[in-house]
């Protein structure tokens, strides 16, 4: 079967949804790296609702949780309200709402890894850094975060692929707006209710393939045998 040119259509949502990917893992690390911190060192009675909250897109449907976003963001929301008050507008079939509603849909994909990596490290190389005066920033700086990197990298490649995958969330939140809110999921999906299977097997497939090498790369990587040993 002769491969079929990538309409403009698709390119544009290609390009959309490693944007959109990208942003997110950025954000994911920045919001959950001192999330996942805190569960990994607390032992306050709310880290067990904080963790499950945190979790939750695991096991919610994207569906509703895009809706209850959707809800959140609408004019009459108090998300919603509150953009509105500082002049951003809604945030619900914008880029700017995909992000959001990425953020929080991938968000146990990159704070669980980092949490089990800061567990991993244990107290030793924390003490040892206290005896030699560091002070908290400089111990997290200069000891964890190395000691951490295999967490970070499993998060870093889950938090994009995930991104990459979705479909409900950005479909409730974003809707399917050429150049603007259709990514990649979106795109195969009109490809398939337009009967165009030749355009939709070709993104589905480059999606399959995608999937297996980030799920390779995550298994083969050094790193990450090096932490489980």
């Amino acid at each position: 079967m002769e491969m079929p040119a990538l309409d403009e259509a698709s390119l544009s949502a290609i390009w959309l949804t490693l944007k959109l990917a990208s942003i997110t893992t950025v954000l994911l690390l920045l919001l959950g790296t001192p999330i996942a911190w805190w569960l990994a060192r607390t032992r306050s009675r709310l880290k067990g609702p904080i963790g499950a909250v945190v979790a939750l897109p695991l096991v919610l449907p994207p569906s509703v949780l895009g809706f209850y976003l959707l809800v959140a963001m609408g004019p009459n929301g108090p998300v919603g309200q509150l953009t509105q008050t500082l002049g951003l507008g809604v945030l619900p079939f914008t880029f700017a709402g995909l992000v959001v509603g990425s953020v929080f849909y991938s968000m146990p994909f990159v704070v669980q890894p980092l949490q089990n990596a800061f567990e991993a490290i244990g107290e030793r190389p924390l003490e040892a850094a206290m005896t030699l005066r560091a002070g908290p920033l400089d111990t997290f700086f200069s000891v964890v975060l190395p000691l951490a990197r295999p967490g970070f990298v499993t998060a870093s490649i889950l938090g994009f692929a995930h991104t990459v995958g979705e479909f409900g969330v950005v479909l409730m939140i974003g809707g399917n707006i050429p150049e603007k809110t259709r990514v990649l999921s979106v795109q195969i999906y009109d490809h398939v209710e337009a009967l165009e299977y030749a355009q939709a097997h070709w993104l589905a497939g480059g999606m399959l393939v995608f999937s297996f090498l980030v799920l390779l790369v995550l298994y083969a990587s050094p790193l990450r045998q090096g932490w489980r040993g």
